[in-house]
């Protein structure tokens, strides 16, 4: 058994990195970018108003303006600006030529026919400069960033409308088990429903990858075997759960050895998901997971995830908040990390779960996060800080 830093360093050091692709900018959300976006333009492309208002020259401020058109958002000025004059400007749209302010509609008053004037003392320029914002050759988004909402923006900003990114990392799903059967079955007597290949795949398509369920293997090292072979043919990641600890059916580690399976190692001092195996197969990389789902979560969130993201060019850093526990947590044991399921409640404190081991998934399903328990540990204190990693 080695320690969970140890499982993760060996995880981070055995990734190896996909081909690319050129897809869609609307189908690029939670791809990683395999490219620097660069713009082609400045932004913004020419001076333009920041307010609905009046041009004019600062000089002219104080004096009645006349006003010698309107310019529209979308409209290049036809006209441009002298001495006493000013045009009607909409936001956006581009500051004629002459004019270097603008003054706000409520700040104006009309003293004639095309005539205004400035009712107030002071002025701000009121004009976003050509090329404020981004310089035409800046880059925007350096490659290895997992493309978000905002993200998109700056690359329709940029023209980028084919970005090349990394191809999705396609990770086989294999469950084991005589006792599982497929949600839309009712079990009976020693049987229960398959929730763990469900939640392993939603797992994959959150954070980008292409999931491939391939059924439920049999308690055989015959079928265990046939699956795993087939899974290899064509899987970046292999996913298996189940058939992992010590049990006189848990035969995955050595069906896993003949296969040519070299494992890097298959037993981590974490709770949940001290069976975990992990082994690699030229740049085909293989989980074995717990059966119990919780155990299943918790490892794909530490482990599988990070792996995954680094094949696909993703420095992977997960996201942690320091809070503090809102109230005191004792544990009996303390050889393993333990990593525990916690709420984040209104006053800003964490507070654990009711969760009653591996087995509680709906457990989960109120927790905002994970706090770790160092080995050794017994005791958070209410008040200690605890970094929460968000789930």
């Amino acid at each position: 058994m080695i320690s969970f830093g140890k499982a993760l360093e060996i995880v981070e050091n055995s990734s190896v990195r996909t081909g690319t692709e050129r897809v869609g900018i609307l189908n690029s959300l939670n791809r990683i970018l395999a490219e620097d976006i660069i713009s082609d333009i400045d932004m913004p492309p020419f001076d333009k108003s920041a307010v609905d208002g009046f041009a004019c020259r600062k000089e002219d401020i104080l004096n009645e303006l006349k006003v010698i058109e309107i310019i529209p958002a979308g409209k290049a000025p036809e006209k441009s600006i002298g001495v006493n004059q000013c045009s009607k400007i909409m936001t956006g749209a581009p500051v004629p030529e002459g004019a270097d302010a603008v003054f706000m509609v409520e700040d104006a008053e009309e003293t004639g026919q095309d005539k205004v004037r400035y009712i107030k003392e002071k002025i701000r320029n009121n004009i976003c400069y050509r090329g404020e914002d981004i310089r035409s050759g800046t880059v925007l988004i350096t490659k290895g960033n997992l493309i978000q909402p905002q993200h998109i923006a700056v690359m329709a900003t940029a023209g980028a409308v084919y970005p090349l990114v990394s191809k999705k990392v396609k990770v086989i799903i294999i469950s084991t088990g005589d006792e599982l059967v497929e949600p839309d079955r009712k079990p009976v007597h020693s049987q229960i429903r398959n929730s763990n290949a469900y939640q392993l795949a939603a797992q994959c398509e959150k954070i980008g990858a292409q999931p491939v369920y391939a059924g439920i293997a049999a308690d055989t090292e015959d079928s265990t075997r046939k699956m795993l072979n087939q899974a290899f043919k064509s899987g970046d990641v292999i996913l298996l759960t189940g058939g992992v600890s010590m049990g006189d059916f848990d035969f995955v580690p050595k069906v896993l050895s003949e296969l040519g399976v070299e494992i890097k190692f298959k037993s981590i001092a974490v709770q949940p998901g001290r069976p975990t195996i992990f082994g690699v197969k030229g740049n085909q990389f293989i989980f074995g997971l717990p059966g119990n789902p919780v155990s299943s979560f918790v490892q794909f969130e530490l482990l599988v995830k990070t792996l995954i993201y680094r094949i696909s060019g993703y420095n992977y850093q997960p996201e942690n908040i320091v809070l503090p526990m809102g109230r005191e947590y004792i544990r009996k044991r303390t050889d393993r990390l333990s990593l525990l399921p916690v709420k984040i409640i209104d006053q800003g404190e964490v507070i654990p779960i009711e969760y009653h081991g591996s087995a509680h998934i709906n457990a989960l399903t109120q927790a905002d996060g994970l706090i770790s328990v160092p080995v050794g540990q017994t005791t958070l204190r209410k008040g200690e800080l605890v970094h929460v990693r968000q789930i």
